[in-house]
């Protein structure tokens, strides 16, 4: 009989059983693996996927307003008006009018500082579902071209961000709206730390020969302005002034507002312009200031 003299292997040991501390620390990583693959989930839906879902709805928007418009023919001549306060001697004897709807678009915006093919259908209302669709009118606020002041807000994030480059627009930069019949030129008002020195500075610049610091009670409206989230004095007739009245002597402004900083809502950011110029529209017509850089 043969005998086998090989030595057994002596039978491995137990693992050491895991104490509650190292347990903890083991679920503790997993469950902060897990929260954070579903952060970086959240933040490509916001960013990336609902920018697709808004781009979708800005389009269509887009499309509808473009259908309306040219059920109507358009005006024959062209008619320029330097100065916004003979905006009343307009051939049409008329202040603008609008009939408009929430969540539809009724107007378009032009930024020509942020090149030729940047422009965004306008809706009417600033909820959430009208401001997936594009910038969005304050309802409170005026319209194009009127006397007051004509307010818009949109996302600078997400959702089509129209609004993400806000804080690169410099003074007297141009910001056209198009509506059915007119297209209306505003610019960028002198910024706060422009204003002592305008007139032998920043204001020497061709593309500021209308615009000036603008006196009471317009005083303390800047260009650019940086406020809290709740400072809605922002979009009335005259900003800061606590009154929703449209003075007879009103200047016709633009206000464009935006979330900052970036990827943030802890603060706004206000941009005020001024009316400068506008037009009746006509066949083949497009306003010299949408070929601005």
């Amino acid at each position: 009989m043969t005998v086998d003299t090989r030595a057994t292997p002596a039978s491995s040991p137990p693992p050491p059983r895991r104490g509650w501390g190292s347990r903890l620390v083991s679920g503790l990583g997993q469950l902060l693996v897990t929260v954070g693959v579903v952060l970086l989930l959240f933040v490509v839906y916001e960013v990336y996927v609902t920018d697709l879902f808004g781009q979708r709805k800005q389009a269509a928007a887009t499309e509808a307003i473009d259908k309306q418009w040219a059920e109507q023919a358009p005006a024959t001549d062209t008619v320029v008006v330097q100065d916004p306060a003979q905006l009343v001697t307009d051939p049409r004897q008329r202040t603008p009018q609008y009939s408009t709807l929430t969540g539809e678009g009724f107007a378009k915006l032009y930024v020509p500082a942020f090149g030729a093919d940047y422009t965004f259908t306008v809706v009417e209302g600033t909820d959430a579902d009208d401001l997936y669709i594009g910038p969005g009118h304050y309802a409170d606020s005026q319209l194009p071209g009127q006397p007051g002041n004509f307010a818009v807000a949109g996302h600078r994030v997400s959702k089509g961000a129209p609004f993400n480059d806000l804080g690169l627009l410099n003074s007297c930069d141009a910001v056209v709206v198009e509506t059915q019949d007119d297209w209306f030129v505003y610019r960028v008002l002198p910024m706060e730390e422009e204003k002592a020195g305008w007139a032998t500075a920043a204001g020497t610049r061709p593309q500021c020969a209308a615009v000036t610091p603008l006196g009471s009670p317009y005083d303390t409206v800047a260009g650019r302005e940086i406020t809290v989230p709740s400072d809605y004095a922002q979009v009335l007739p005259v900003p800061h002034v606590a009154s929703t009245e449209v003075p007879a002597d009103a200047q016709r402004l633009i206000t464009l507002t935006t979330c900052h900083p970036q990827f943030s809502d802890a603060e706004r950011m206000i941009i005020h312009g001024v009316l400068t110029a506008s037009y009746s529209k006509s066949a083949g017509f497009l306003p010299p200031e949408l070929s601005e850089s």
